[in-house]
């Protein structure tokens, strides 16, 4: 038999500290329990703990596909019965990025200085934002931490699917525009003055699409510093812009209004609304916390008003059904959907309902869109770039048919 010297937490959240016996580190901890004791550190009392290590900077962002497994694997080994510190403290060895593997490390130490582990990871919020800590802390207080950490890694995970999506349908027709622009940009700078020199030399009556090719090409030679120096000055007054906040509201808005795309924008925004509030509202979050958190981690303005103003109809004593129709921005059916789960009282489960349903939505826009957009998108840097050559050898044909 070993003794180990152990400090955890009730219930209650009281801080308790002692030394139990037993044959192994496992039996001590599922001793502890069955006494309603949550184990943050447990050693053998002739082992020394480990040194602190450098606190992490706080404000940089953790990526999110790494953030999920640690979750995921955090999960397990709360669910295995391993202590709170020795989990993170395996995690944070292990972990690749050296960032994140110091903010667990740093957050091991705090939890093994007495604090819980939700204070301990609200200290970092680049890696752990409002609606992972209030999850943990209500896990902790509820005494179901394995399965808050479950739900947080389901929804980190899904969430990081709906950005994917949303790149997916943006990234690949801004990168055939962009080489479109590119290729026609070098062809009237480099290639269509070679041409025009020619047809000066042979005195040849120029169509007009030649002509007006021609007249591009030196605009193009003749203002390119300009047109670059103008792209960039846009590009910035843009970003300025947006950084406001009635910039921003502007811009959202007017991308849940564009053709196609802003059906699909909506869609992801309601999925991530409906899955986000469902995670907290199952994990014990109050309401009017969990539309707080929602609004802030919605990703659109348009949406956060929405959710805020539902949150104030909410705190003078309505549902939370009615208001979310009368903002006009999520569609009747979530609505709907929304009052027969808050009558049944299963609204976790409803919103969940949601969420999966809009995902799929979303999965089957996405890829219809891609569809469509694939050769439109080819058809339109031919006909750019295959105009300009035909363009450029309607005089060279017209002068072959007079030799002839």
């Amino acid at each position: 038999m070993a003794t180990f010297a152990y400090s955890g937490r009730k219930q209650s959240g009281e801080t308790v500290t002692g030394e139990r016996v037993s044959d192994t580190m496992e039996n001590a901890v599922a001793a502890l329990r069955r006494e309603q004791i949550l184990v943050t550190r447990i050693r053998p009392t002739d082992v020394k703990p480990k040194p602190v290590v450098k606190v992490a900077k706080r404000g940089r962002k953790v990526d999110p596909k790494n953030l999920a497994i640690f979750t995921r694997q955090f999960s397990v080994m709360i669910d295995a019965g391993l202590p709170l510190v020795q989990c993170l403290e395996i995690l944070g060895n292990q972990e690749e990025d050296k960032h994140f593997a110091q903010t667990i490390l740093q957050t091991r130490s705090d939890v093994e200085s007495g604090a819980s582990l939700a204070d301990a990871m609200r200290k970092h919020p680049g890696a752990f934002d409002a609606l992972f800590t209030n999850m943990v802390a209500a896990g902790e207080a509820g005494g179901i931490l394995d399965a808050i950490l479950k739900r947080l890694a389901v929804y980190i995970e899904k969430n990081v699917k709906l950005k994917g999506q949303v790149k997916a349908a943006m990234i690949y027709p801004a990168a055939v525009i962009s080489i479109a622009v590119i290729v026609i940009t070098v062809i009237l700078w480099k290639v269509i003055p070679t041409f025009a020199a020619l047809f000066a030399g042979l005195n040849a009556e120029l169509p007009l699409p030649t002509r007006i090719v021609i007249w591009l090409s030196e605009a193009v030679a003749k203002f390119m510093p300009f047109i670059i120096v103008g792209v960039m000055g846009i590009s910035y007054v843009v970003r300025q812009y947006y950084a406001t906040v009635a910039g921003r509201f502007a811009f959202d808005k007017l991308s849940l209004r564009a053709p196609v795309i802003g059906n699909i924008l909506r869609k992801i925004a309601v999925a991530r609304f409906c899955r986000t509030l469902s995670t907290l509202i199952s994990s014990g979050v109050p309401i009017l916390d969990g539309l707080d958190i929602t609004a802030k981690t919605s990703g659109n303005a348009v949406i956060e008003a929405a959710i805020m103003t539902t949150r104030s109809s909410i705190e003078r004593g309505e549902t939370i059904a009615q208001p979310l129709k009368d903002t006009g921005v999520f569609p009747a059916m979530v609505g709907q959907m929304i009052g027969v789960g808050e009558a049944t009282g299963a609204l976790d489960t409803m919103l969940a309902k949601i969420a999966d349903f809009y995902e799929e939505e979303v999965d089957t826009a996405v890829a219809g869109l891609l569809t469509l957009m694939e050769p439109m998108l080819i058809g339109f840097l031919g006909g750019a770039v295959g105009g300009i050559v035909i363009a450029m050898y309607m005089p060279i044909f017209d002068l072959i048919s007079k030799l002839t």
